[in-house]
């Protein structure tokens, strides 16, 4: 088994905040590994200490165009479910605005017990409209609005409560935790590069609509 490690690192400021040219750099990374055969996952994690404190927003207030900016963001966002490989998440420090957003759109997500993972933007007079997407399908409105719509980034331990993150570890465990549950995923071998996107659509789809794709996947899995 060999797993990538996609860095998010932004070295021109503080937080590992997400601008069009570092996002690039990570939709770029996560191809690679996904069209790599000899890799079984992709571990997301921060450069410093820090995994991501989100979009740069003072780039943009100083006059970088927001539709760039959030169209970058939103394009990763979309990447993520369609990869064939397992994604994890270490989150080796805090995870706040998009940088929750990533955190939610992988499969699995381990955490050290004192960071911050959620959108603070409303306690700043913002609106996450592009980060509040991810956080909303993978908790559902109840616990999306109990951090988006106050502002409070959640707790480790309300985090792991309301299913954003699968683990809380010491933070030299943070890695290797989250290369286990990669492992563990590993096991489905080239079956996952069909099954893993599958998931995601379905997700989206209706019962029913669901249930009628499904039958000429399993079909397409089967006929060898």
């Amino acid at each position: 088994m060999s797993i990538a490690t996609v860095v998010i690192d932004n070295p021109a400021g503080e937080g590992n905040l997400l601008n069009p040219t570092v996002i690039a750099g990570l939709v770029e990374r996560l191809m690679a590994a996904d069209a790599d055969q000899s890799v079984s996952g992709i571990l997301i994690t921060g450069a410093g200490g820090i995994f991501c404190n989100g979009l740069d927003i003072p780039a943009i207030k100083a006059g970088g165009d927001p539709v760039e900016f959030s169209t970058a963001l939103a394009g990763l966002l979309k990447l993520l479910p369609t990869l064939g490989t397992p994604v994890a998440a270490a989150v080796n420090g805090d995870a706040v605005a998009s940088g929750a957003s990533i955190v939610a759109a992988c499969d699995y997500a381990t955490a050290c017990p004192d960071v911050q993972i959620g959108t603070r933007e409303v306690g700043l007079g913002i609106w996450p409209m592009v980060a509040q997407v991810p956080l909303i399908h993978r908790l559902g409105t109840r616990f999306a609005m109990e951090n988006i719509g106050s502002g409070d980034p959640f707790t480790p331990r309300r985090a792991l409560e309301v299913g954003l993150i699968n683990e809380i570890v010491p933070p030299a465990e943070v890695v290797p935790a989250a290369e286990a549950w990669l492992a563990r995923a590993a096991r489905g071998g080239a079956v996952t590069r069909m099954g893993r996107p599958a998931f995601y659509r379905f997700a989206e789809l209706s019962y029913e609509d669901a249930l009628d794709a499904s039958v000429e996947l399993f079909a397409r899995m089967n006929r060898g």
